[in-house]
């Protein structure tokens, strides 16, 4: 296996390729082939970008029969056949059962994009300059998106200064409701003190800074304080969206509507470049081409989209499966925990995490998410290549993929793709969702599952 090219001509801003020496062929579901024949399992997922796993069949045929027919490819902001169908779903799927009457902008082919277009919009709309962001949040990298990335890593290697933005606190889970809601709206008065900011962009569940999930009442506050100083509520849902916490949007527990949604990752359902910024009507003032890209309009990825939410999104036995399955990680990764005495794990839906607050034990070298097929994380949580998660646990370089093995004490059933790693400068990864598993009937809305009365006292971002 000859991987010398990939160390001559590829930049040295690679990262995840380091920490596999292997060079992968062909994937499917949940599992990864290399050119020795050996199969892995995928923890990474395309880094969120594949809630339905490696070449769904179903999304794989309708790809290839329009490709097959020589169906348009780059349309720009053309009228297209296949941009009609995928629009027709998002409304009659997704937007109208939620009360949605989102305008649908297609601002190119990543979730930084989506950010980008969100808060050049909100200032646009309201006259201002601020956005404020909240600490260990991740919206992107390019200048603007960067702007509002808490990582400090991250936010130097633009080189310039990134003004114009205001980091606030998290929901922190040490508080109970009340606290927590008087602790936002004294940090909210404060950032808007010289003036309220042009908008305010959220992860309802922070995926790089940890998978630290905000609690409804804490979303709730926000939006509400929003509305009352004329501010943008964004919410970046590029990561916990398309079903990853239960439901297609990750807000819709809090019974919340932002004025801006960012989506992408998994939207195109295959894996293929897609991302949208839905924009509540009135606040849809740009003009003609004053916001555009030469890739926003990508056909193939408007074909398995359409056939994503036709096939996922029809009625709610996804959600249902997803939160079935999060109960089942969630109590799995509980059990771990107190086994080997470490915080309880932070989660919803399918996006879990277990923090590490003792960086001189064995999670320094490999922190992880958990297999819940195999549980091979789950003896003291230091195996070699298990894929890291958790802004508590010290980040190594490089990660590895998981080689298949025996099944031992796993969860009986469980996909192999329903966890996903966590890790810095990426959000967390899509899991669950995966084609043609069973669906059960729908159980209760399972709430956050949250450590509360103690402060994570790890490593942050």
């Amino acid at each position: 296996m000859d991987t010398s090219v990939f160390g001559t001509m590829e930049s040295e801003v690679r990262s995840y390729s380091r920490a596999w020496p292997t060079v992968f062929t062909t994937g499917h579901g949940a599992v990864l082939r290399d050119e020795d024949g050996r199969s892995w399992i995928d923890f990474f997922a395309g880094a969120g970008a594949l809630n339905y796993g490696h070449n769904p069949p179903a999304l794989k045929a309708a790809l290839l029969e329009y490709l097959g027919g020589d169906g348009v490819t780059h349309g720009l902001d053309m009228h297209t056949a296949a941009k009609r169908a995928f629009l027709e779903r998002l409304r009659d799927l997704v937007l109208v059962p939620r009360g949605m009457d989102h305008r649908v902008q297609f601002p190119g082919p990543g979730g930084t994009n989506a950010v980008e277009a969100a808060l050049k919009l909100a200032r646009k709309v309201t006259g201002r300059h601020t956005v404020a962001y909240f600490e260990r949040g991740f919206h992107g990298m390019t200048l603007g998106a960067l702007a509002v990335t808490a990582n400090p890593v991250k936010r130097a290697g633009a080189g310039v200064p990134l003004p114009h933005t205001v980091p606030l606190p998290y929901d922190d889970p040490a508080d109970d409701d009340e606290r927590a809601v008087r602790r936002l709206a004294r940090s909210l008065d404060t950032a808007a003190e010289a003036g309220p900011p042009a908008a305010v962009v959220v992860e309802t569940v922070q995926g790089e800074g940890g998978v630290n999930p905000a609690r409804p009442a804490w979303l709730r506050a926000l939006a509400a304080w929003a509305r009352d100083h004329g501010t943008l509520l964004v919410v970046d849902d590029i990561q916990m969206g398309c079903g990853r916490t239960g439901p297609f949007f990750s807000f819709e527990d809090a019974g919340i509507v932002p004025d801006i949604v960012c989506l992408s990752k998994s939207i195109s359902g295959y894996g293929t470049p897609m991302a949208l910024t839905l924009i509540r009507p009135q606040y849809d003032i740009w003009k003609p081409g004053e916001h555009n890209g030469t890739f926003r309009g990508y056909n193939p990825a408007f074909v398995t989209a359409a056939r994503a939410l036709e096939l996922f999104w029809s009625d709610g036995a996804m959600e249902a499966r997803t939160r079935a399955l999060g109960q089942r990680v969630g109590d799995a990764l509980a059990d771990t925990a107190r086994r080997h005495g470490l915080p309880a794990p932070r989660g919803r839906g399918l996006a879990w995490g277990l923090p590490f607050d003792r960086p001189g034990g064995p999670g320094r070298r490999r922190a992880l998410l958990t297999d819940p097929v195999r549980r091979s994380a789950a003896p003291a949580a230091a195996r070699p290549g298990v894929l890291p998660a958790g802004h508590a646990a010290p980040r190594p370089e490089p990660r590895r993929a998981v080689r298949p093995r025996r099944a031992r004490g796993g969860l009986p059933g469980q996909h192999a793709h329903a966890a996903a790693p966590l890790r810095r400068g990426d959000r967390p990864q899509p899991a669950g969702a995966s084609a043609g598993l069973p669906r059960p009937p729908r159980p209760p809305s399972a709430g956050d599952h949250r450590p509360h009365g103690g402060r994570d006292r790890g490593h942050k971002s």
